[in-house]
């Protein structure tokens, strides 16, 4: 029988880990070390031990990421390849300490840096660190010199989209899937909920148990509770979301959607002075990157108001934004998957 493959992963984000899974499950005879969920076995360090949001939220995360490099760095000794996912503030240190104990080691960069939203001097670190450089947006062979498109992973993922707008009478609420994020958007859906009056359904992440529930989301009684983003979407006939993944996988599925962030004010004063993008949503940045107007409505900071997730509620042309998240497909063209498992199997 052959020898197990062994990988080195650092998946910090929940994102990371869900854009990992196809690709795990379509692989055979493998070990896993490093940071990544403990549903595919036993890591390092579990993810959720790097849960942070904003820049305040990472500082008593410093001195655990600096023993976590040094450690993962020590494992790359030991296995065939590395998978660094997102994470660069992370990742890219990772990647500089593997290669100064173990040069010849292969490390694959899945989900790259964001330099085309800020911090565009990575694009070096990342050339010089890491050997092969996986994108899953098109648009980002224009900022790095060897990027290679693999696709888009929600592609493989999202098991089924909508294949005409119609009503539902179900609204989905999705408030985000960290602490801060849920607290500051919960009230206001709770409000816009009330005033809809149709068949609500809130997304909670699988993350939280029912302890944490309570705490975090308070009375949500006129709510049906889903584990499942997919089947919401695909029920829903309209969606409130928090800015992140969520938001990309609403527009491929094809439930219109407004985009609603309220950050920490310090997060959203320096985002503001760095972040060189007309749009936050993912599907609004790959629009504009392939000339097209913005795929929806985003809402931030101050005017994330009841006021204004209902007016964009009853005017929002549902039929437009259906046939413009079709172009999105035709944009992504594929899922990431087999061409991940070609770059590990090389």
């Amino acid at each position: 029988m052959n020898k197990p493959y062994k990988l080195l992963v650092s998946a910090l984000e929940p994102s990371g880990n869900l854009h990992m899974e196809p690709i795990l499950n379509s692989l055979e005879n493998y070990e896993l070390f490093g940071i990544f969920d403990e549903r595919f076995g036993k890591p390092l360090l579990p993810s959720r031990a790097f849960s942070i949001m904003g820049f305040i939220d990472a500082i008593p995360k410093i001195r655990l990421a600096k023993k976590a490099i040094k450690d993962m760095a020590k494992l790359s000794l030991y296995v065939d390849k590395v998978i660094l996912i997102d994470s660069p503030a992370f990742n890219l240190p990772l990647a500089k300490a593997i290669k100064e104990i173990n040069p010849d080691v292969k490390i694959i960069y899945y989900i790259l840096p964001q330099v085309w939203a800020w911090k565009e001097k990575r694009v070096a670190k990342v050339e010089k660190y890491c050997d092969v450089l996986a994108s899953i947006l098109p648009f980002e062979q224009q900022f790095y010199n060897r990027a290679t498109y693999v696709g888009h992973p929600l592609l493989d993922e999202i098991p089924k989209c909508k294949q005409k707008y119609k009503k539902t009478g179900y609204i989905a609420y999705l408030p985000g899937s960290r602490k801060s994020e849920i607290k500051k958007l919960m009230p206001l859906y709770k409000e816009v909920a009330k005033k809809i009056n149709k068949n609500n359904i809130l997304v909670i992440p699988s993350h939280f148990n029912s302890s944490e529930i309570k705490e975090i989301y308070g009375d949500i009684r006129e709510f049906d509770i889903s584990r499942d983003t997919y089947k919401t979407f695909l029920k829903s006939e309209f969606a409130f979301v928090c800015s992140g993944t969520a938001t990309l996988e609403a527009a491929l599925i094809g439930v219109p959607l407004v985009l609603a962030y309220r950050a920490k004010a310090i997060d959203a004063f320096i985002a503001r002075m760095f972040v060189k993008l007309k749009h936050v949503g993912l599907a609004n940045i790959i629009f504009d990157f392939a000339g097209f107007k913005a795929l929806h409505v985003e809402l931030l900071q101050e005017d994330v108001t009841v006021e204004n997730l209902m007016k964009e509620y009853i005017h929002m042309d549902r039929e437009l934004f259906f046939a413009n998240s079709q172009k999105l497909h035709e944009i992504l063209k594929y899922g990431s998957k087999n061409e991940m498992i070609k770059l590990i199997k090389i």
